[in-house]
């Protein structure tokens, strides 16, 4: 999907290689539970000594697989404790998620700084990750707007429900370009296409997510990442030389990557920015690093971020 689960199986085949190992991809045959608990079984019927989760709907899978396979290590990107439901995560598991919200501050700064005005968040469905992309985006927008001294920034807000592209999403986005929406921050995998699509037919622009689509959408000025396949290295790199066992660092928690493990960013090497500079990034990311920028991670919709220079319109 040159998205989310690609880079997190180019994390695995990338280690695979450089150790000598096999790496091999498995795909749920449906959206179920079962469907993605019927896959570990047949990689650990296959030999696996690691399996390698992408997204919170493995939650109820790995609570499972876990105790089933006790002898086999289980790595969950973006699943969070309480995805696990009422299980807790055993020795042999990892959870893996991020502080997005650093990233969309760093986009919603960024694109406020270099002079856009009107923006957008599209964000598939409302899950913690997203919600956090986009409050920290919201936040980065008021910052920037703040130090200009400009109070005219405005921001629309919508959730599409799921995470495909659909003629709903684009005619949305048609829509928000049309009355005059300059760039939007499409966070949620496929949903990207549609918004893309908007952004050709009517000059508009557009921020990614997770990694790099600068290569994927000419549209893109500049995209909200994380680190998915050097998280995945560093985690298997642990487990692997404890004899395919995880130390105290990752084994049977949830461990939050951000600025300190230079696993969220922005790739200032492909961003079209007219104004917006490398120092100026370098900068505010070692105060997100040291503490001295703090940015708000909530995500639930209910509460949303406190603002004072730009005005967001939430809709339904």
């Amino acid at each position: 999907d040159q998205s989310f689960n690609q880079y997190t199986w180019q994390g695995v085949q990338d280690f695979c290689s450089a150790n000598s190992l096999n790496a091999n991809y498995y795909r749920p045959t449906e959206d179920s539970d079962a469907a993605r608990l019927e896959q570990m079984d047949n990689a650990v019927n296959d030999g696996a000594k690691a399996v390698v989760v992408a997204g919170y709907l493995f939650g109820s899978s790995i609570a499972e697989a876990q105790a089933k396979y006790p002898d086999v290590e289980f790595l969950a990107l973006d699943v969070s404790t309480v995805d696990l439901g009422d299980t807790a995560p055993a020795e042999n598991t990892a959870l893996i998620t991020y502080k997005e919200e650093q990233a969309g501050y760093l986009a919603g700064y960024a694109a406020v700084y270099d002079g856009y005005k009107e923006l957008g968040f599209l964000g598939g469905m409302a899950v913690p990750a997203v919600i956090r992309y986009g409050y920290g985006f919201v936040q980065g927008a008021d910052a920037a707007a703040k130090e200009l001294g400009v109070d005219d920034v405005n921001i629309k807000y919508w959730y599409s429900g799921g995470f495909a592209a659909t003629d709903e999403v684009k005619n949305k986005m048609d829509g928000w370009y049309s009355e005059g929406t300059e760039v939007v921050f499409a966070c949620g995998g496929p949903v990207c296409e549609s918004c893309d699509a908007a952004a050709q037919a009517n000059g508009g622009k557009m921020i990614g997510v997770d990694v790099d689509q600068s290569g994927r959408y000419d549209t893109v000025i500049t995209s909200a990442m994380k680190g998915l396949a050097a998280s995945v290295n560093e985690a298997l790199t642990d487990s692997m030389n404890n004899g395919w066992k995880f130390t105290e660092t990752y084994a049977g928690k949830e461990t939050k990557l951000g600025a300190a493990e230079n696993c969220v960013g922005l790739p200032m090497e492909t961003s079209k920015f007219n104004k917006f500079t490398q120092e100026q990034y370098d900068a505010m990311y070692a105060s997100i690093v040291d503490g001295t920028l703090t940015i708000d991670d909530s995500f639930d919709t209910t509460v949303t971020p406190s603002v004072t220079n730009v005005t967001v319109d939430y809709q339904g």
